[in-house]
């Protein structure tokens, strides 16, 4: 038994060597690529040249946005008498420590009450990493700012800045709880 399946296998073998003969079926495949080989080649045209990338830098600086209406602007001649303006900042007065800083530097970070249930407190973050505490009446910011109120979750505060005309005018402002 073991000799007729080794004998039967060795058969079947050889028939499919036999059909692995790389001599015969490839003529024409042979002939093709003869027949390629001995044409004249063609001339490959070198890339066009490519410009460099020159970048646009868009600027906003100057022009108003393309999405809004334009304002209306209406000319008026400001009369202002400076001899009865009694608005000016108090320049004899000692600097206090948050009028180094622009408002937009500080922070109102929370509110505080301290002794007497009618005395509050604000507690205002600046750009280097200190907190301080406010109370109304002291200076906050670097255009002479006051504060004249203080709520739960804002400060109030009058700016005196200059009117363009040599004199000086009020301004209201307002300082949020930054609810970060």
């Amino acid at each position: 038994m073991i000799k007729t399946l080794f004998s039967f296998l060795l058969f079947v073998s050889f028939f499919v060597l036999a059909g692995c003969d790389t001599s015969s079926g490839y003529a024409d495949l042979d002939r093709f690529m003869k027949a390629a080989d001995d044409k004249p080649s063609g001339k490959i045209e070198p890339l066009p040249e490519v410009e460099a990338y020159q970048a646009f830098e868009y600027s906003q600086a100057g022009s108003r946005d393309p999405f809004t209406r334009p304002v209306e602007v209406v000319l008026s001649e400001i009369q202002v008498q400076d001899d009865q303006s009694t608005i000016k900042p108090n320049l004899d007065r000692v600097k206090e420590v948050l009028e180094g800083f622009q408002l937009t530097q500080l922070k109102m970070v929370g509110t505080l009450q301290r002794g007497d249930a009618n005395t509050l407190f604000a507690l205002v973050a600046d750009n280097s990493g200190g907190v301080h505490m406010v109370k109304a009446g002291q200076h906050i910011g670097t255009n002479y700012g006051r504060v004249v109120n203080i709520a739960e979750g804002r400060i109030d505060l009058i700016e005196i800045v200059p009117n363009g005309h040599s004199g000086w005018l009020e301004r209201p402002r307002t300082v949020s709880l930054d609810e970060e």
